[in-house]
């Protein structure tokens, strides 16, 4: 397949204006293994994040193919099995090359659905001694998802894109775009095959949280 590095330059060649916390800072071409991305950097001015959206091809205003994707060290950077964090992020990376043109946006200061690292560990060994994803960040005082999405449609509204096809299994993602004015065509499912670690992970983001994963019913619930 031929590579497509187009990129919509008279969206993406200039700086914008502040948009209620969000500036455009930076945009530079980063080549990575899945293909050759523009990487579009941001300042939230609200919350002191930097954050970045990695666009692919011409993009256009409606129904691009998007993801949203928290910052999950141990995921994204370590591999870790306990989540399925940076699989997801490398099948929408793919997911948005195969398609031709997309967005990635990965937003800052949402490890472990916002409580920070330090934090997202101690729930992970609170995790180990039996407690699920959901009751370990309770017992630790924390709320079981403390993310917020107003940057991302920030990002997107600058990048001049109305509409998306929304890769993600969690309806609030959704909501959340929607509060926000931007428009969500259709929910992408981005399914991960489970794993022995994770399986009781994503068993509880299914029926505490509401995440869509339908690719679990196949999976033994002993296993």
């Amino acid at each position: 397949m031929t590579e497509n590095t187009g990129v919509n330059l008279g969206v993406l060649g200039k700086k914008s204006s502040r948009r209620s916390g969000a500036e455009r800072v930076v945009n530079a071409p980063l080549p990575t293994v899945y293909g050759k991305f523009q990487a579009i950097g941001y300042l939230d001015h609200d919350r002191g994040d930097e954050q970045v959206a990695l666009v692919y091809g011409d993009i256009g205003a409606e129904n691009v193919l998007t993801r949203l994707h928290s910052e999950c060290l141990t995921g994204d950077a370590f591999g870790s099995r306990h989540c399925e964090c940076g699989d997801q992020l490398a099948s929408a990376l793919r997911a948005v090359v195969a398609e031709g043109s997309g967005i990635v946006v990965y937003l800052r200061g949402h490890e472990g659905r916002g409580i920070g690292l330090l934090a997202k560990l101690r729930a992970m060994a609170l995790q180990a001694e039996g407690l699920d994803t959901v009751e370990a960040n309770l017992a630790l005082g924390l709320p079981v998802d403390a993310r917020d999405y107003g940057v991302a449609a920030e990002i997107l509204r600058d990048l001049g894109v109305r509409s998306v096809r929304l890769m993600s299994n969690n309806p609030r993602k959704r909501e959340a775009l929607v509060r926000h004015g931007v428009q969500v065509a259709e929910q992408v499912p981005l399914l991960i095959e489970p794993c022995e670690s994770n399986i009781t992970y994503l068993r509880t983001k299914r029926e505490r949280m509401d995440h869509i994963l339908p690719h679990l019913d196949a999976v033994a619930h002993g296993s």
